[in-house]
């Protein structure tokens, strides 16, 4: 049997609604209560779209109420807050969906009507006496259960997840859809969003907020689109406010959005979305994703250093532990600890073997406490401490752990030893694989995120620009100036790249040393290559000595140590176009740009571009 909602109505004049504002208006004061607003019937609905992201297309509205236009209880904030002084604020919220359901039905809007409700109007509307009200409202407008979906609000306030569990399973048997609404605003639950399996789930608005700008940001929405596809749900991103946000939600493949950018509320449903909007999903341009400045293991912990050593104990001998170190396979250090396995001293084995090594050592030593040869204050790290804070220990001033090796612990207590050599090694390790995501120097995006973004343009199979950059006699210019001038210059050119691209549309990156590779979506990217050509060439000047300048470039070693003179340190771009549908592999992408930048440099032009290339080459 198909069921359907019904709300207690709570106005002496329903058949008079619109008609009862206007009372309002003439008859009751304008301190008027909240009681007396939902006695009088003057509460209006206005209605925000939610898109597709992936069409554009407006797919539901949700219902926002107002009070009394000018009236200190229009907006909606003040309204329920005032209703929670009242003690009628449950009376407030069905009321709400009773005025949202009617002017819905009335507007004859297609799609789905969202509408807010907390657990215990959720649970007084559908439990109880209140069942028995639930099935004429829908079905007098018109309006079909499947078009309803609930926003579950007040997430803090569930006292009986049993109970709201069944209501749940009531509201999907007469085919209302449910969703959480405000997920990540400090209130709401994952295990609420396990256990209730909502179809609909959005995401609060501080997720959106600045997101074309936050790596982080970014790995949450993804992270929760994995949730999502997990759990059976879909995502509506709330919030959205500009061009930037929309297109970074609609590629990384979020379902649904609501936001002033898309459609602000109104009192009667929209068909489209703004204009602005619609211009963004014509738009074929993909987003370029905010990157991490930083990437690091952070899952990789001193833990994953930790060498299982059994430690000794003060009363161990100076003889017992020559016994332990001089066996094959030794490990390269004992810690002391005592009995609570607080680390006392750590004994180093190349020093104390070599110790051992001299006349009379063990015979005057051998029987005292192995703490009379252990070095005090050693190193201790905590299991979890990550590669970012291991990368400081590395730099400190100081250094006798890269010989004796440090201490791993768990609560302060002994768990095993690190060696020296194998930080090195991770740290080195993390900071080679934290190049590849982002350039140390520049910051800007290595070779990873560049494929990434690469395979995201051939995916979309819309054209776009590969650019290689590259110095003209930089060598000598870093040889004759030092490291420092030359790293100067290479942020300069980054600096210029950046200022002339439109980091909406063209993705900047950074391979290392003087090459950086740009991938164009602006149509007037020749343009923007000669520009970024001639700026930096004039800039670049200002990093020479003024008697360099004068004689237009330096003196210095070449190549095969002949000292010459070399011209000023200028750039050059060679360019590739990738065609429509075109489905080379990013290194083939790759070796193409490059081959146009050997082309600009051989030909001594500031910009080279190549024929396009097509889907059958």
């Amino acid at each position: 049997m198909s069921a359907v909602l019904h709300l207690p109505h709570s106005s002496n004049a329903l058949n008079a609604h619109l008609g009862a504002r206007t009372v309002f208006g003439a008859f009751l004061p304008r301190q008027a209560g909240v009681r007396s607003l939902i006695t009088a019937g003057a509460l209006t609905p206005h209605f925000q779209p939610i898109a597709d992201l992936a069409s554009g297309e407006i797919v539901g509205h949700e219902a926002l109420i107002r009070g009394p236009l000018g009236s200190p209880l229009a907006a909606p904030d003040a309204l329920f807050a005032a209703a929670r002084a009242e003690g009628c604020e449950l009376d407030l919220e069905i009321e709400c969906m009773r005025c949202a359901v009617t002017a819905w039905a009335a507007s004859g809007a297609g799609g789905r009507l969202f509408v807010n409700m907390s657990a215990s109007a959720l649970t007084q509307a559908l439990s109880g006496e209140g069942r028995s009200r639930t099935l004429t409202l829908l079905t007098s407008l018109g309006v079909p259960p499947s078009a309803i979906v609930i926003e579950l609000t007040e997430h803090e306030r569930v006292q009986d997840m049993a109970q709201l569990l069944d209501i749940a399973r009531q509201l999907r048997q007469r085919n209302v859809t449910l969703a959480l609404d405000d997920f990540g605003d400090g209130r709401s639950s994952l295990r609420l969003w396990s256990e209730l399996q909502p179809a609909i789930v959005k995401i609060d608005k501080y997720f959106t907020a600045d997101l074309a700008r936050s790596a982080d940001k970014l790995q949450t929405f993804r992270a929760l689109l994995h949730l999502a596809e997990t759990f059976g749900s879909s995502l509506v991103a709330e919030g959205i406010e500009d061009e930037e946000q929309l297109r970074v939600l609609r590629d990384i493949g979020v379902h649904y959005g609501q936001g002033w950018f898309l459609g602000r509320p109104a009192p009667q449903p929209v068909r489209q979305v703004l204009q602005e909007a619609d211009a963004v999903f014509a738009c074929p341009d993909v987003a370029v994703l905010p990157e991490p400045r930083w990437a690091t293991a952070r899952s990789k912990t001193a833990a994953h250093l930790l060498i299982d050593v059994p430690p000794v104990q003060p009363a161990t001998t100076v003889d017992e532990v020559f016994q332990l170190l001089s066996r094959p396979q030794a490990p390269h250090a004992l810690a002391v600890v005592d009995e609570q396995r607080r680390a006392l001293g750590l004994i180093e084995r190349r020093d104390f073997i070599g110790a051992c090594a001299q006349p009379f050592f063990r015979e005057v030593h051998g029987r005292k406490s192995c703490m009379t040869v252990a070095s005090p204050a050693p190193l201790c790290l905590d299991e979890h401490m990550g590669m970012e804070e291991l990368t400081q220990v590395l730099m400190a001033s100081d250094q006798r752990y890269l010989r004796q090796g440090f201490i791993v612990t768990r609560a302060g207590a002994y768990l095993g030893l690190g060696a020296g050599e194998s930080l090195v090694r991770a740290v080195t390790e993390t900071r080679v694989e934290a190049a590849r995501h982002a350039n140390p120097l520049t910051l800007l995006p290595g070779n990873i995120p560049i494929t990434q973004h690469i395979e995201r343009l051939v995916a979309s199979r819309r054209p776009f620009v590969a650019a290689y950059f590259d110095l003209d006699h930089f060598k000598p210019f870093n040889d004759e100036y030092g490291y420092w001038r030359g790293d100067q210059m290479i942020r300069l050119t980054a600096s210029v790249i950046s200022t002339h691209c439109d980091t909406r549309r063209d993705f900047v990156g950074h391979v290392g040393g003087d090459d950086f590779v740009v991938l164009f979506q602006s149509e007037d990217w020749e343009a923007r290559c000669r520009t970024i050509v001639a700026d930096f060439n004039h800039r670049a000047l200002a990093l020479f000595d003024a008697a360099d300048r004068e004689a237009g470039g330096i003196h210095a070693e070449d190549r095969y140590g002949t000292r010459r003179f070399h011209p000023c340190t200028t750039l050059c771009v060679g360019a590739v176009q990738i065609d429509a549908g075109c489905m080379l592999a990013p290194e083939d992408i790759a070796s193409a740009a490059a081959a146009a930048k050997r082309r600009a440099k051989q030909e001594g032009v500031g910009v080279f571009a190549m024929a396009g290339i097509s889907a059958a080459r």
